[in-house]
């Protein structure tokens, strides 16, 4: 099977956002998806992801945006990372996140960070494969606003 990584455009919205919205299944959290294709249209200017192609199909997406630690320094967040049920377990899941962690070598960034589900054992093992180092030891917090 033959796949294409390529940056996000416009265009790829509405693919996008149905897979965000099968993300948030994924998740077990579906309420927690508030952002509309107008929203994402309107703040184009802000979103940064990678898709993933199979037959024209978009079967994946990654989300980041560049930010600055004040222990570390330059680095990316990897926002989401999300292949469909069907493409999982064949190296794609791998070769998107090498895809983020080259663009954040090349804009010298000091790290990726990102966030992953406790329940989610795979993930966690992926990760860890990857070199990751799982801190358990912070809590996020939003305030909606």
């Amino acid at each position: 099977m033959s796949t294409t990584i390529r940056r996000a455009t416009e265009h790829d919205f509405p693919a996008i956002l149905s897979l965000i919205k099968e993300f948030s299944e994924f998740q077990k959290t579906p309420d927690k998806v508030k952002i509309t294709l107008e929203q994402m249209v309107a703040e184009k200017d802000y979103f940064r992801a990678f898709v993933v192609e199979s037959n024209a199909d978009i079967i994946g997406f990654a989300t980041f945006f560049f930010t600055y630690y004040s222990w570390s320094g330059k680095a990316l967040y990897l926002d989401d990372l999300y292949i469909t049920s069907a493409f999982r377990e064949q190296g794609i899941g791998k070769q998107l996140l090498d895809t983020i962690i080259q663009l954040a070598k090349n804009e010298q960034c000091k790290k990726v960070r990102w966030q992953v589900s406790g329940w989610n054992a795979n993930a966690i093992s992926f990760y860890k494969k990857m070199g990751a180092i799982i801190d358990d030891t912070e809590i996020n917090c939003d305030l909606p606003l």
